[in-house]
């Protein structure tokens, strides 16, 4: 197994045991794990789950999809602002073509 394979299935059973211990069924660790993706994103939603203590699963399903929808606006202001660099170089530039760079 890969390193990050490892990091991903450490952080996987580590959401699925606080989950366990906070009395919610061992499945749902399971779909939070690939609905979040990411070991940082399930070690953000241990902390949730180790400072709230919550009671229903709502509220763990909820704050799930609170981090879910937070990674995916970061991943789209990343995106937006790549391509506004890539504007700004191509308004600085110009745009070049393949006779341009044969030119070079």
């Amino acid at each position: 197994m890969r390193p990050e394979q490892r990091e991903w299935a450490d952080a996987r059973d580590a959401l699925t045991q606080a989950l366990v211990y906070l009395g919610f069924p061992e499945e749902l660790g399971n779909v939070m794990a690939k609905n979040l993706g990411s070991p940082k994103a399930m070690e953000r939603m241990m902390a949730y789950l180790r400072e709230v203590k919550p009671k229903k699963v709502e509220l763990v399903v909820d704050e799930m999809l609170a981090i879910c929808s937070e990674i995916a606006a970061w991943r789209e202001r990343k995106e937006s602002q790549r391509a506004n660099a890539r504007y700004n170089q191509i308004l600085y530039y110009g745009l070049e073509t393949d006779e341009d760079e044969e030119a070079l």
